[in-house]
């Protein structure tokens, strides 16, 4: 199936390095990233998982729980996880899921036949609260993600979904953000009662709601 921007993103059962996992349920009232691995023993994964391993505390305060998935067996995981640890310094502390039968690779959409025939694409979806999809990128295989972009995307998508404004290009945490134009100038009085900057009538630029201002 093909995954869109505001689906619910499908449920599972799966092996993991960590146990079972009942993927809605595991998710909770958390935010959730799921990334795709095309095997194990991949150069480039290697290093990813290691980046997410030592991240781990940032997407704990974020309330995000993270979850990689690869098609190898359960079995052939722990010598995997050995070697991350070599390479990177990292101990993986989330889940790995096993999907050798590509189950939940079919749910997700992961296995693209221009790209591989039998290897997943390395995906990241960003799941929110409500089970639905918020965020989905996908790499080639030589291109190693930027988890620290997804923290700030995660960043955008937490802000945005608690306030009435959008993040404009380049943005980080604690810049200005933009009034979203469904909000009145009467109604963004009683929001943002510092006042903002009108650019052009529909971008209206305010301080982050929230931010520490100097």
């Amino acid at each position: 199936m093909t995954l869109r921007l505001g689906d619910i993103v499908p449920d599972f059962t799966a092996e993991t390095t960590e146990g079972p996992v009942h993927f809605h349920e595991w998710l909770g009232n958390s935010w959730g990233i799921l990334f795709s691995h095309p095997k194990n023993f991949t150069p480039v994964c290697t290093t990813e998982l290691g980046q997410v391993a030592h991240l781990k505390g940032e997407f704990d305060k974020r309330n995000v729980k993270v979850i990689g998935l690869s098609v190898d067996t359960l079995a052939n995981h722990p010598d995997w996880v050995a070697d991350i640890k070599d390479a990177t310094g990292a101990q993986l502390n989330f889940p790995l899921i096993a999907d050798s039968d590509k189950t939940v690779s079919g749910l997700y959409d992961l296995i693209h036949p221009n790209a591989s025939d039998t290897a997943t694409v390395r995906s990241v979806f960003v799941i929110g609260p409500d089970k639905k999809l918020k965020l989905s990128l996908t790499y080639p295989a030589s291109t190693g993600r930027n988890f620290q972009e997804i923290l700030r995307v995660v960043d955008s998508l937490q802000l945005t979904a608690a306030h009435s404004v959008a993040t404009p290009v380049d943005w980080k945490p604690g810049e200005d953000v933009i009034i979203v134009p469904s909000v009145s100038d009467e109604a963004a009085k009683e929001k943002f009662p510092a006042g903002w900057k009108t650019v052009k009538p529909y971008l209206r630029i305010v301080a982050q709601p929230g931010a520490t201002q100097d």
